[in-house]
């Protein structure tokens, strides 16, 4: 029994024959070397699979990438110029009204009345709206009740007088005749002068009731909001109940504004010029105007002023512009494009007129020749163009394109003859 334990060896059934052998051979527990540490041919196998999985995801990756379409830009070609005039540059704006009031109180009140709504066409004068007025009427019936007695005491001052005026006559001639006292006659002339001044005083009280009774009443016109000119109403800016002021108080309870008045009459355009090209604008030029609203409508226009001032930050000068006739459809605040026109007849100066017009962006150098890339059915096109003269943005294209191409003016990277892409929404 002094033996280690992992060398003993007895038969099986010695075990249960002899009570003096514990239970079970402990060396059967022992767990083999190979067993604890695996194989070196798993260790391979798992190593393959996820060499693999890179590479499939990878490839996956790859592919996926080339199959991508790239995003472009695009424009749309447009119309070249037609008539007897050359263009010289275009510009982009906005109608815009040189009348165009916010209409406001001219006191702190609450909205008892709302005579319009939007789309009104209103007069000079027109009411518009009204105020609580009761402060100001109770005011002014204060003022003419003191004005009339005023008035009273005048009437019974002048009475007064006129029987004072007798009573110094009689004392005139009484003192004359020796009968009266010279005492009676000082007092006589005395309440005779008294109730002059008084008449006097009287008078200018009246005359002080008259101004009041002038400011009191412009308070109860001043509640009662009118239309400064002729126009159309394009904003109702407060409700009955509300409260307007002609300043800004109570934080957003309190309107400033009772609706917004433009004068259609005085509708002009409003754009911005490059200062690059401000030069070539001069007063009085001819232009033609585009509606975004109407594209088919061109509108004779000219140039009414050059504000002599530049925007610094997009280096752009503004231009107003007057519509030669004016038309109800002109609505202010509408985009519009604008081309100003020269001088000079087409048939003097022997230019032959664009065949189209194109983003200046879509043109690109080829080996010294100027193209552009068509997007048709999701496909890119190789066109190669005679290109002109530049005007602001936009390119005069002389052959090559025809209006309504559809051109690419931005990509992501070089494009490719017959290349697949995607316009960008």
């Amino acid at each position: 029994m002094t033996a280690r334990l992992d060398t003993i060896q007895e038969p099986p059934h010695s075990m249960s024959s002899s009570p003096n052998v514990s239970t079970h051979d402990l060396g059967s527990l022992r767990i083999d070397h190979s067993q604890r540490k695996g194989s070196g041919a798993g260790k391979k196998l798992g190593i393959f699979a996820a060499l693999l999985g890179i590479v499939v995801i990878a490839t996956g990756a790859v592919f996926a990438f080339r199959n991508q379409k790239p995003v472009v830009q695009v424009a749309t070609v447009d119309k070249g110029s037609v008539g007897t005039r050359p263009a010289l540059l275009n510009a982009s704006g906005y109608v815009t009204p040189r009348r165009r009031a916010t209409v406001a109180a001219k006191i702190t009140g609450r909205v008892v009345g709302v005579y319009f709504d939007e789309g009104l066409h209103v007069r000079e004068g027109q009411v518009l709206a009204k105020l609580d007025d009761s402060d100001a009427v109770k005011t002014l019936n204060s003022a003419v009740a003191d004005r009339d007695s005023s008035r009273a005491a005048i009437r019974d001052y002048q009475v007064q007088l006129k029987n004072s005026e007798i009573e110094l006559s009689r004392a005139q001639k009484l003192v004359a005749q020796g009968v009266s006292s010279q005492e009676a006659l000082d007092t006589a002339t005395m309440n005779a002068d008294s109730l002059r001044a008084k008449i006097d005083l009287a008078k200018s009280q009246v005359q002080t009731y008259e101004a009041r009774i002038a400011e009191a009443q412009q308070a109860v016109d001043n509640t009662v909001i009118r239309a400064p000119f002729d126009g159309i109403i394009v904003s109702k800016d407060a409700q009955v109940g509300e409260m307007v002021s002609p300043i800004s108080a109570g934080g957003g309870f309190t309107r400033t504004g009772i609706a917004t008045l433009v004068d259609m009459n005085s509708n002009e355009i409003e754009v911005d010029v490059n200062e690059a090209y401000i030069a070539r604008v001069v007063p009085d030029m001819p232009v033609t105007a585009v509606l975004d609203a109407y594209p088919d409508w061109q509108i004779p226009s000219k140039v009414r002023t050059v504000i002599p001032t530049a925007d610094r930050q997009k280096a752009t000068v503004k231009v107003r512009i007057s519509f030669i006739r004016l038309d109800p459809k002109i609505l202010p605040d509408m985009g519009v494009k604008v081309t100003f026109l020269g001088d000079e007849p087409k048939e003097k100066t022997g230019a032959a007129p664009p065949a189209a017009l194109v983003s200046s962006d879509a043109i690109r150098d080829d080996a010294g020749k100027s193209v552009v890339y068509l997007v048709k059915d999701g496909k890119l096109e190789r066109r190669a163009i005679t290109a002109g003269n530049a005007r602001g943005d936009q390119t005069e294209i002389l052959a090559g394109l025809t209006p309504g191409d559809v051109v690419v003016t931005k990509s992501p990277s070089p494009l490719k003859d017959g290349e697949e892409v995607q316009v960008q929404r």
